[in-house]
């Protein structure tokens, strides 16, 4: 048995599934507003002085907080449903196709939140390790329910979820240093291959 892992933003897609998903979601004035009020901690982000989950918790807050979950986990089924797939890439598209022609099971294992990339993994026969983001009350609380899947934790829910002894070999592929331990975990790794 062979299992590949692919991460999925910049991977599988030519965008970012977060952006285009907030887009999407408050449309074009809303998010620029938002992008423009967040940008000081945009900046902190980019030179590294704040971690990539806070940036991220910080940016589902201020535009999802308070959401009802049920609206929430409609627009994410919508835009997974409609929108991802006009951002794939054909060459990682095929080589997905690829390993399963060759009984492969194929893993998507992302940072982006699971409510938007399920619909669309499930579509697709693929199986997913996301970031999942918290709701209460039937409402979005802003912060993360599990541990941002960035960088360590990617390797850390892929050994959570899977016995990797298992499989004779292990494919990875990946586009970012979010992608470092996740591609050093297998046999055969793909950088920016496609």
């Amino acid at each position: 048995m062979k299992i590949a892992f692919f991460d999925f933003d910049g991977t599988i897609t030519t965008d970012d599934s977060l952006i285009k998903f907030i887009r999407f979601a408050v449309g074009d004035f809303k998010m620029m507003l938002g992008m423009f009020l967040l940008s000081p901690m945009l900046v902190a982000f980019k030179l590294k002085i704040i971690p990539n989950y806070i940036a991220k918790q910080k940016m589902l807050a201020y535009f999802f907080k308070g959401m009802k979950e049920s609206t929430f986990k409609q627009l994410a089924h919508e835009y997974s449903l409609n929108h991802i797939d006009s951002m794939l890439r054909e060459k990682a598209m095929a080589k997905i196709a690829w390993h399963k022609e060759q009984g492969h099971r194929v893993v998507i294992v992302s940072a982006s939140i699971e409510s938007w990339l399920a619909p669309w993994c499930a579509k697709h026969d693929i199986e997913l390790l996301g970031t999942q983001l918290e709701f209460k009350s039937g409402f979005v609380t802003g912060e993360l329910a599990t541990k941002n899947c960035f960088g360590p934790e990617k390797v850390s829910r892929i050994k959570t979820a899977y016995t990797l002894s298992e499989f004779e070999h292990i494919y990875a592929y990946g586009d970012s240093s979010g992608d470092t331990e996740l591609l050093e975990l297998a046999d055969t790794s793909g950088y920016r291959i496609f």
